[in-house]
């Protein structure tokens, strides 16, 4: 039954890919919006996620900017169709890549890229390995359906691939990418759990924030770019930034080791935050960003 499942979904998702850009955008509007009041779960842990972070708010508009942030949900999902099955020519209408991105990928240094949790960070990632002019590598979170994840691994690989990385390999698979020269594109800004983490300030609460991004780039000698991606409004697509490379990520001691780590984690932190609040309705609130606390302090949610 769980595989039926699974292949009626990817067929709908397949089926989605044909409607025009302008109508499955429409679309993804109206699903978001049902799904506010049905969500009762997601819609509790995005409103408390608002709470922490801009405290400064009022509840209105929390609420407000909680309510779009469904129809970004919603979009991203239903629009994953055209990323994963539409032609080059059409994404090339749609994903609108700027910045350093030639420096980026051609292969002249080991090259660590890293992508954030806004809702349009798949077409992130297809942008990059579309136009990539050598195979480049990613992560992901394996699904606990089979045919699901053989489908995602697949959608994710069709363009200049060399690999894409199950979450679960670790650090040691990211390395291994990166050593041999594959620009690799991770995600370091999601709780996920205390293991490889240490408890850094997001919007003035401490997360749980995984440590890999300093010590990738460390053990590679990788130069690092952060990647941010913004869906835009009118069915205009998506915009792919990729920001130039961040000078002395992480400070090296004399060794050539990260000097600290903490002080680098917080230097990306500060970043994220200055690109959520450019889009705040567009990054991951649904997610308990805060499950994991400190010893002895209660739960946030």
């Amino acid at each position: 039954m769980k595989s039926l499942f699974a292949r009626l979904s990817i067929g709908l998702v397949w089926l989605l890919h044909l409607l025009p850009y302008p109508v499955l955008a429409a679309l993804g509007t109206a699903v978001g919006w049902l799904l506010w009041p049905l969500a009762r779960s997601r819609r509790r842990i995005t409103l408390r996620n608002l709470q922490l972070c801009f405290p400064d708010w009022t509840a209105a508009q929390q609420h407000a900017v909680a309510r779009q942030h469904f129809v970004f949900v919603a979009r991203a999902f239903l629009e994953r169709g055209v990323l994963w099955y539409a032609s080059p020519k059409r994404l090339q209408r749609l994903l609108h890549l700027e910045g350093p991105v030639e420096e980026a990928l051609d292969g002249s240094r080991n090259t660590l890229l890293l992508g954030f949790h806004f809702e349009g960070l798949d077409a992130g990632w297809t942008a990059l390995s579309l136009v990539a002019p050598r195979p480049v590598s990613g992560m992901y979170t394996p699904q606990k359906n089979k045919v699901l994840d053989d489908w995602v691994v697949a959608r994710r690989s069709r363009f200049h691939t060399a690999a894409i990385v199950s979450r679960h390999d670790g650090a040691a698979g990211m390395l291994r990418q990166l050593k041999a020269g594959v620009p690799f594109y991770t995600l370091p800004d999601m709780d996920f759990g205390l293991r490889s983490s240490r408890f850094i300030d997001f919007f003035g609460v401490p997360a749980a924030t995984l440590d890999v991004a300093p010590r990738l780039a460390a053990s590679a000698d990788a130069r690092v770019y952060a990647v941010v991606t913004r869906i835009l409004p009118g069915a205009r697509g998506y915009a792919i930034t990729v920001h130039p490379a961040w000078a002395d990520f992480p400070a090296l001691d004399a060794r050539g080791k990260p000097a600290d780590i903490d002080a680098d984690l917080r230097r990306m932190n500060r970043f994220i935050e200055e690109q959520v609040r450019t889009m705040p309705a567009q990054y991951h609130w649904v997610h308990k960003r805060f499950k994991n606390r400190p010893e002895g302090e209660p739960s946030l949610y």
